[in-house]
């Protein structure tokens, strides 16, 4: 699975370029704030596994009225940091990488 370029942003963590994005608009469940909002990276050059982020918030467009938590870029080369840590080979075909997030998007 790849990215749709469209939305996508590019990073540079550690020397490797990565592309990432939110998803526009939130699924039923983002949006009745069921599930939380994720975000998808994988390397810009060759992609293969996806890194699948569960970032704990609610999704900017849900429909309760939650507070938006912005993800910065710096949320984002954390997440792909502790996704290597734990094994994710962004290069390499695979199924989706899925990390959760515990209780920010800030802290590992």
């Amino acid at each position: 699975m790849t990215l749709p370029k469209k939305g996508a942003r590019r990073i540079v963590v550690d020397g490797t370029a990565y592309r990432w994005r939110v998803r526009r608009r939130p699924t039923y469940m983002q949006g009745i704030a069921l599930t939380r909002m994720t975000f998808a990276v994988e390397h810009a050059a060759h992609p293969g596994t996806t890194l699948v982020v569960d970032t704990g918030h609610a999704h900017p467009r849900n429909w309760m009225d939650i507070p938006p938590v912005s993800i910065r870029p710096a949320d984002v080369a954390t997440s792909i940091r502790l996704g290597l840590a734990r094994g994710w080979q962004p290069s390499f075909p695979g199924s989706p990488f899925m990390l959760a997030r515990s209780s920010s998007a800030t802290s590992p």
